[in-house]
C-alpha cells in the first residue's frame, strides 16, 4: 500500500514539476503522456507498430503546427514536421543525436554516425569519390548490371505474383560491389550471409528503440538483444574486412580496374580513393577504413533497393503512369535494345518524376535525429540547447503544403509549374540540410538506369493498397511485396 501510494506521488510531483518548468516559448507537450514513461508506451511493439505510431506521430505534430515536445521515459524530446523549421535546425546543428550510438557497434564513425569533427574532415576527403566524373564512369555496370535483373526476372515472367525484393537487393549489392568498391560480390559468396545479417542488425536496433529500459549499454549489455547484434555485426565486419584485403590484395599487385583511375582526371573510385589517402597521408587506419566501407555498403544498396520495390509496385498500380514512363524510354532509347547513355538519363525526365514521387510517397528513411548545440530560434519557437530533436523525413515529405494531393501518386506534379510546394525543402527524401546524402547522384543514375531496362522489358502489374509497412531503421514492406510481370512484346 505505502508503496504504491509513494509511487503515485512521485508520479504526480514530477508531473507538477514538468508542467511549472517548462518554457513558454517551447513548442506545446504532444497529449497523451504518461507520467515517468511519458509518450514511450505508444512505441512498444514490433516494427510494423511502431511505423504506425510514428505516422500517426507525425499527422499529429502537423495539426499543432509542425513542432511539439514528447518524452520518452525520462527525456523530452523535440520532434519536427515543418520543412522551413527543420532546415533551419539541420543547417544549424550538424551533431547527430546520441540515438545514433545504437549503430556505432556496427558502423562506428562512418559518415551517417560519425561525430561533426569526424564528419567534417571526412566528408571533405570522401567528396572526391562523387564527383560527375566518377559517376559517368559506373554507366556501363549500371547497365550490365540492369541487363542481369532483367534476365532474372524473367523466370518470373507470366507465372503470377512473386516477391521482387530479392532480386532487386542483391543485383544493388553487386552493383555497389563493382562500381563504387572495385570488388566483385559474387566472386567472394558472401551475398546472402550478408544481407541476413543486415536484417538482424537494422532490427535490433529498431527494437532497442522502441523499448527504453534497453537505451543505456549498461542494461543492454545483459539482453538477448545484444547477443543477436554481436553475432550479425560478426557477419558484417567480416564481409567488409574479406572486401578490403581482396581489394588491398589487387591494388599491390598492380591489379587495377578500370575504375581505379579516371582517366584524364585526379579522381578515384571510393574504396581506392579510401585506400590511397590511408596509404599516403594517413587519413584513414584500418578501423576507420572499415567503417567507412560498411557504411558505403549499407547506405549504397539497401536505400537504392528499396526505391526500385516501391516504385515497381507503384508503377504496377498506377498503368498509366507505367504507360508514360515506357513511351518516354522508347523515345529516348528507341526501340531497339541499346545501353542507357548518362546523356540519356536528363532527358529521361517522367521517369526520374516517377522515381522522385516513390520517393516522397514512401520515404525510405524516415526519421532523423540531431543533438542541439546550441538555442535554436524556429518561426514560433526557441528550442533549447542540450535537447534531442527528431525530424520525420516521411511527414515532411507529405506536409499540407504539397496540396490536397498529397497523399495520392502523381508524377506529373514534378513537371508542371505551380504543382510543388515553393519551399526548397519540401522534398526530404535524400535528407536535407549540409549532412544531406554523399550519394544522392550515383543513386538516381543507377535507379534511373535499373527502371528503364525493366519497364522497357515488363509490363508491371501490383496494387499498392495491400502494403503493410514497418520501420526496421528504412521503411520495407512487412512481408515482402508480391508483383506480376509480363514480358513486353
Amino acid at each position: 500500500m505505502w508503496t504504491v501510494a509513494l509511487l503515485c506521488c512521485a508520479c504526480a510531483a514530477y508531473w507538477l514539476w514538468s508542467r511549472k518548468t517548462r518554457n513558454t516559448t517551447e513548442p506545446p507537450v504532444l497529449p497523451g503522456a504518461w507520467p515517468i514513461v511519458g509518450h514511450a508506451l505508444r512505441f512498444i511493439g514490433d516494427s510494423c507498430h511502431l511505423w504506425n505510431k510514428v505516422n500517426d506521430m507525425g499527422n499529429e505534430i502537423h495539426d499543432l503546427g509542425g513542432v511539439a515536445t514528447f518524452r520518452l521515459g525520462p527525456r523530452s524530446l523535440y520532434f519536427l514536421t515543418d520543412p522551413d523549421d527543420s532546415s533551419t535546425i539541420l543547417n544549424t546543428c550538424l551533431e547527430k543525436d546520441d540515438i545514433y550510438e545504437f549503430g556505432k557497434p556496427y558502423l562506428g564513425e562512418g559518415l551517417f554516425t560519425a561525430k561533426l569533427s569526424i564528419w567534417k574532415n571526412h566528408r571533405k576527403l570522401l567528396n572526391p569519390a562523387f564527383n560527375q566524373s566518377v559517376l559517368d564512369t559506373f554507366m556501363g555496370v549500371f547497365n550490365s548490371q540492369s541487363r542481369k535483373l532483367v534476365r532474372e526476372l524473367e523466370k518470373e515472367a507470366g507465372k503470377g505474383p512473386f516477391d521482387h525484393w530479392a532480386y532487386i537487393r542483391l543485383n544493388a549489392l553487386e552493383t555497389l560491389g563493382l562500381t563504387s568498391l572495385g570488388v566483385d560480390f559474387t566472386d567472394l559468396n558472401l551475398s546472402t550471409q550478408y544481407l541476413e545479417a543486415v536484417e538482424i542488425m537494422l532490427s535490433t536496433m529498431i527494437e532497442r528503440f522502441a523499448k527504453f529500459w534497453w537505451h543505456s549499454p549498461y542494461t543492454f549489455a545483459f539482453s538477448n538483444l545484444k547477443r543477436r547484434q554481436d553475432a550479425s555485426i560478426k557477419i558484417l565486419h567480416n564481409t567488409a574486412n574479406t572486401v578490403l584485403q581482396k581489394r588491398k590484395s589487387e591494388l599491390t599487385g598492380n591489379v587495377c580496374s578500370e575504375r581505379s583511375v579516371i582517366p584524364g582526371t585526379k579522381f578515384k573510385a571510393f574504396l581506392d580513393l579510401v585506400l590511397e589517402l590511408s596509404a599516403e597521408k594517413g587519413a584513414f587506419n584500418d578501423r576507420e577504413i572499415r567503417e567507412q566501407v560498411d557504411t558505403m555498403i549499407i547506405g549504397g544498396h539497401d536505400t537504392s533497393a528499396n526505391v526500385l520495390l516501391f516504385t515497381m509496385i507503384l508503377l504496377g498500380s498506377y498503368p498509366e503512369a507505367q504507360d508514360k514512363a515506357f513511351a518516354e524510354i522508347q523515345e529516348v532509347l528507341g526501340d531497339g535494345d541499346r545501353d542507357v547513355e548518362k546523356t540519356d538519363l536528363s532527358k529521361l525526365v517522367y521517369l526520374e518524376a516517377v522515381l522522385k514521387e516513390s520517393m516522397r510517397m514512401f520515404t525510405i528513411g524516415p526519421v532523423m535525429a540531431r543533438k542541439l548545440d546550441k538555442d535554436v530560434k524556429l518561426k514560433n519557437y526557441t528550442l533549447s540547447a542540450g535537447m534531442s530533436c527528431f525530424f520525420s523525413l516521411s511527414a515532411i515529405n507529405k506536409h499540407p503544403m504539397w496540396g490536397p494531393d498529397v497523399h495520392e501518386f502523381k508524377p506529373e506534379r514534378w513537371l508542371e509549374p505551380g504543382r510543388l510546394p515553393d519551399k526548397p525543402f519540401a522534398f526530404a527524401a535524400f535528407s536535407t540540410g549540409r549532412r544531406m546524402c554523399i550519394g544522392k547522384s550515383y543513386a538516381l543514375m543507377s535507379m534511373k538506369t535499373t527502371i528503364a531496362h525493366v519497364i522497357r522489358n515488363y509490363r508491371i502489374t501490383a496494387d499498392h493498397t495491400k502494403l503493410k509497412l514497418k520501420m526496421d531503421v528504412m521503411l520495407k514492406p512487412v512481408d515482402g511485396y508480391y508483383i506480376s510481370i509480363e514480358k513486353r512484346t
